[in-house]
C-alpha cells in the first residue's frame, strides 16, 4: 500500500526525479521548494515520511525536521545531502533522521532501497504499535499480573533481565503466562521499537520449523521456488520468542545453538552466513535437565538458554490472584459479547478459590468466557461447570447430587425452559436433564 511522502528542495529537478521514483512506487507525494513552505505543508497535511534536503537557503532541513519532529514526533525523516557533506548528515542521524541519501545519484534503485526500508520500518513500528494496544485489551494490568507474593519476586527478575541483552528461559506449567511474560520483558527493553516474534516449536514439524527460523535458499528443497528469510532475520533488532523449546528437534537444536554462540546463521540450501542481532526468550514446561539426560536435549544449548532462568508458579500457589482475574475476564468478555454481569454469587467465588486449577491462568480464563456467554446478570456455580480434580462432590454431577432439584429449576428459568441449552449449561446429557425433570416433578 502507497504512502504520503512530502519532498521538501529547492532544486526543482530534483524534487522532480524525487517524485517521479517514488510515484513509480506507488507512493503519493506533494513538494515544497524550501524549508518554509515544508514545515506549513508538514504542519496541515498526514505525511507517513519526509525526503528533504539538507541545505536550503531559509531553512535547513536539520532545523525543519526538528520543528516537525516537535509537532509530529511518529514520521519518520530521510535527509539528502550533497557527497562532501557527510559529517552533516551523520549529525540528522543523530537528531532523529532514519537514514540519508547522497548526491549526485548515481542509481535510482539506491533511492529505492533506502525509501523502502524506512517504510518496512513504518510498517514494523505500527504493527508493533497495534499488538501493544492489542495486549492491553487482552492482558490484565501489570499490577495484577504481578499480584502477590509468589509474583512480586517474578516481578523484580522480569525489570532487572528487560533493559539487558541476556538470554531468558522461562519455565512453569501450561497457561502461567509465560508468553506474556515474555512480550513484556521486551516491551520494557531498548528493542521495544522493533518486532517481537512467536514461534510455537511443537506446533511445527522439523523441516517446517528449520525453514521458519532460518530461512532458506531457493530450490532448497521441493517447493522452496524462492528464496525466503527466516524468522530470525525479520526480527534482527528484536525478540524471538521460542515457545515450547524442548521440543524442538536436535538437528535444529544445533543450528540455534550457532545462532546463540555467533549470532550468525545460515539458510537452508545456503552457504552464505548471515548476522543477526536478535534476543531470544524460550520457554518449556518440561524438565531440560531431564531431557539432557534422556538424550533429547543439548546440554552446551541448555547452558546458553538458561542464562537468566524465570520459573512461573501455578495458579494454586497465588490464590489471592484468582478472584480479581476473573473479575478482570468478566469484565472483558461481557463487553465483548455486550452482556451485563453484574459478578460472581457467594458458591460461585467459593468454588473458585476451592478448585485445583490444572490448566492455571489460560482454563481461568476459558471458564469464566463460558460462564459470560451462559450467565444473565450474576455467574453462579453452574455456569462455571468446574471438573474437580480432587472431590468428586464439585463436579457437575456432584452439585446435581447435592442440590439437584433447585439447581435445574434455576438453570431452567434460566434458559426460559430450553431444555437443549439448560443441559448445555449443567454439562450434562439432553436424556439425564429429561430423566431428573420427570424425577423432580418439574
Amino acid at each position: 500500500m502507497g504512502k504520503s511522502i512530502l519532498i521538501v528542495d529547492d532544486d526543482e529537478l530534483m524534487r522532480s526525479f524525487l517524485g517521479t521514483v517514488l510515484k513509480e512506487e506507488g507512493h503519493r507525494t506533494e513538494e515544497a521548494g524550501n524549508g518554509q513552505e515544508g514545515l506549513a505543508k508538514l504542519l496541515a497535511g498526514e505525511f507517513d515520511l519526509v525526503i528533504t534536503d539538507l541545505r536550503m537557503p531559509d531553512f535547513s532541513g536539520l532545523e525543519l525536521m526538528r520543528e516537525g519532529k516537535k509537532e509530529k514526533p511518529d514520521i519518520r525523516w530521510i535527509i539528502v545531502t550533497a557527497f562532501g557533506s557527510i559529517g552533516n548528515a551523520v549529525e540528522a542521524m543523530k537528531a532523529g533522521a532514519s537514514d540519508y541519501l547522497t548526491k549526485p545519484f548515481h542509481n535510482p534503485d539506491e533511492l529505492r532501497h533506502v525509501i523502502r526500508r524506512v517504510l518496512r520500518e513504518i510498517e514494523s513500528a505500527r504493527t508493533i504499535s497495534l499488538l501493544t494496544e492489542e495486549l492491553g485489551k487482552q492482558f490484565p494490568p501489570t499490577e495484577m499480573i504481578f499480584l502477590g507474593k509468589e509474583m512480586n519476586s517474578i516481578h523484580r527478575l522480569v525489570r532487572e533481565v528487560a533493559p539487558t541483552p541476556a538470554t531468558v528461559l522461562i519455565t512453569g506449567p501450561s497457561g502461567t503466562g509465560k508468553e506474556l511474560i515474555a512480550r513484556m520483558i521486551h516491551q520494557w527493553s531498548p528493542r521495544k521499537e522493533r518486532l517481537f516474534m512467536a514461534i510455537p516449536c511443537a506446533a511445527l514439524a522439523e523441516s517446517v520449523l528449520e525453514s521458519e527460523l532460518f530461512g532458506h535458499e531457493r530450490g532448497a528443497f521441493t517447493g522452496a521456488v524462492a528464496t525466503r528469510k527466516g524468522r530470525f532475520e525479520l526480527a534482527d533488532g528484536g525478540t524471538i520468542f521460542l515457545d515450547e523449546i524442548g521440543e524442538i528437534p536436535l538437528s535444529v537444536q544445533v543450528k540455534l545453538l550457532r545462532v546463540l554462540q555467533e549470532r550468525e546463521l545460515e539458510r537452508v540450501g545456503g552457504t552464505k552466513s548471515i548476522l543477526v542481532d536478535v534476543r531470544v526468550i524460550s520457554a518449556t514446561n518440561k524438565d531440560l535437565k531431564a531431557e539432557i539426560s534422556s538424550g533429547r536435549f543439548r546440554e552446551d544449548l541448555f547452558y546458553r538458554l538458561n542464562v537468566f532462568p524465570i520459573t512461573l508458579p501455578r495458579l494454586l500457589e497465588r490464590r489471592e490472584a484468582i478472584l480479581p482475574l476473573a473479575n478482570f475476564f468478566v469484565a472483558k468478555f461481557a463487553q465483548a459479547f455486550g452482556r451485563k454481569i453484574s459478578g460472581f454469587t457467594a458458591p460461585a467465588k467459593s468454588a473458585l478459590m476451592e478448585y485445583e486449577w490444572p490448566g492455571n491462568i489460560r482454563e481461568l480464563q476459558n471458564i469464566i468466557e463460558r460462564a459470560v456467554i451462559l450467565a444473565g446478570g450474576e455467574i453462579d456455580v453452574y455456569h462455571l461447570n468446574l471438573e474437580s480434580t480432587s472431590e468428586p462432590s464439585t463436579s457437575a454431577e456432584g452439585l446435581l447430587k447435592m442440590n439437584e432439584r433447585e439447581t435445574i429449576r434455576k438453570v431452567l428459568a434460566e434458559a426460559e425452559g430450553n431444555r437443549k441449552r439448560a443441559a448445555q449449561i449443567l454439562g450434562i446429557s439432553l436424556r439425564t436433564l429429561q430423566y431428573r425433570i420427570k424425577e423432580y416433578g418439574l
